[in-house]
C-alpha cells in the first residue's frame, strides 16, 4: 500500500510539473527572469553542475516537508536528528505545515547557525557548488490552488536544464530551471542553510552573518558561540560585534587573558568604541590592573551622550572602588 500511494503522489507531482511547464512556456520571460539572465551571465567561478550525493533523504509524511527538510540538513551539518524530532518546534497542525521563522529558529537549538539567502538564483547555485544543501520554499500548486511546500537542492546540470532536489516522497526530483524558478519566486525566492557554527557560508555577508550568528548565540551553547564569532573575525577582522561576542565568551568561561587579547586588537582598531573600551577596562580591573583600566573608562566617558555611556560609568565607580580598597 505504501509504495502504491507513494506512485500515485510522484505520479501527481509530475502531472503538476508538467502543467506548470506549459504556464511557463506558454508564459514570457518575466515569469523565470532569474533563470533567463542566467543564459546572459552565468555566477563567476560556479561550475556547470554539481550533486551533493551525500545528503540525506528523508520522506515527507502528511505535510510535514518542513521538518524533513530541515532534517537533511542539520544531518548533513553534523548533528543527529530525525524529522520526528523537529516536527514539534516546526511544525503547525492549524496550517498543515512550518512557518519561515520556525524552520530558522529550531535549527539555532541545535547550535547550527541558520542563514537566510538573497532571493537570488546565483546565489543559491554558488551555496550548492560550495557544497551547501539549501531548503528552499516553493508553491507547487497549479492555477489557482496553493501548495507550499518545502524542499532541499543538492545539486544542478545547466547545460541539462534541471535543478535536483530532495522533495517529498522523491529523494532526487529533476526539475527544469524554469519551473524550479516559477515555483519558487511565488516564496519571494526564500531559502536557507544551516551550518556549523565554524563555517561561513560562500554568499554570506558581514552584516547578515553576524546577525545570524547573533540570534545562535541567544540559544545555543557557549562553545557554539565561541565558533562562530572566531570564524566571523577570521573572515571579517575589524567586526567589532564578533569581537565583543568572542571576549564575552572568554571572559564567561573564566578566560580573562584571552579576553583582554581579542579586546586589545579590537581597541586598535576602533579606538573609539565605547563598548570595547568599556569591556577592556572592566577585564583589566578584574585581573587586579585598575591603573590600566582608568585610563581606558576615561577615554569611553568622552562622549558623554553614547548610548552605553551608562554602563561605562558603572565599571568607572567599581574602578575607582577597588583602587580605593587597595591604597
Amino acid at each position: 500500500m505504501r509504495e502504491a500511494a507513494t506512485r500515485q503522489q510522484r505520479a501527481r507531482l509530475a502531472g503538476v510539473l508538467a502543467l506548470l511547464l506549459l504556464s511557463v512556456l506558454s508564459g514570457c520571460a518575466s515569469l523565470v527572469p532569474q533563470t533567463m539572465g542566467l543564459r546572459e551571465a552565468w555566477p563567476a567561478g560556479v561550475p556547470e553542475r554539481t550533486e551533493l550525493a551525500r545528503v540525506p533523504f528523508f520522506a515527507q509524511q502528511d505535510y510535514q516537508c518542513g521538518p524533513a527538510a530541515l532534517a537533511m540538513t542539520m544531518v548533513d551539518s553534523g548533528v543527529q536528528v530525525t524529522p520526528d524530532l523537529l516536527t514539534g518546534q516546526v511544525y503547525l497542525p492549524s496550517r498543515q505545515g512550518s512557518l519561515q521563522v520556525e524552520m530558522l529558529a529550531a535549527a539555532r537549538r541545535y547550535n547550527r547557525i541558520s542563514y537566510q539567502l538573497a532571493p537570488r538564483l546565483d546565489d543559491l547555485l554558488r551555496e550548492v557548488s560550495a557544497g551547501n544543501p539549501v531548503i528552499v520554499l516553493q508553491d507547487t500548486g497549479a492555477g489557482p490552488v496553493v501548495n507550499w511546500h518545502y524542499a532541499v537542492v543538492i545539486g544542478y546540470d545547466y547545460p541539462a536544464g534541471e535543478l535536483y532536489l530532495r522533495s517529498g516522497d522523491n529523494s532526487r526530483l529533476a526539475i527544469p530551471f524554469t519551473v524550479f524558478e516559477y515555483t519558487w519566486r511565488k516564496s519571494g525566492y526564500w531559502a536557507m542553510l544551516t551550518m556549523p557554527p565554524d563555517r561561513i557560508p560562500a554568499t554570506a555577508t558581514e552584516k547578515g552573518y553576524q546577525s545570524a550568528v547573533s540570534a545562535m548565540e541567544r540559544v545555543g551553547e557557549p562553545w557554539a558561540a565561541k565558533n562562530a564569532y572566531t570564524a566571523l573575525l577570521e573572515r571579517w577582522p575589524g567586526n567589532v560585534v564578533a569581537s565583543i561576542g568572542l571576549a564575552n565568551q572568554y571572559y564567561a568561561q573564566g578566560e580573562l587573558p584571552l579576553a583582554e587579547s581579542v579586546l586589545r586588537k579590537a581597541a586598535h582598531k576602533h579606538p573609539d568604541s565605547v563598548p570595547v573600551l568599556n569591556n577592556l577596562a572592566h577585564t583589566l580591573s578584574d585581573l587586579g590592573r585598575n591603573d590600566e583600566a582608568l585610563p581606558l573608562i576615561e577615554q569611553a566617558l568622552r562622549p558623554s551622550d553614547d548610548p552605553f555611556a551608562a554602563a561605562a560609568r558603572e565599571t568607572q565607580a567599581l574602578i575607582l572602588q577597588r583602587m580605593s580598597r587597595n591604597q
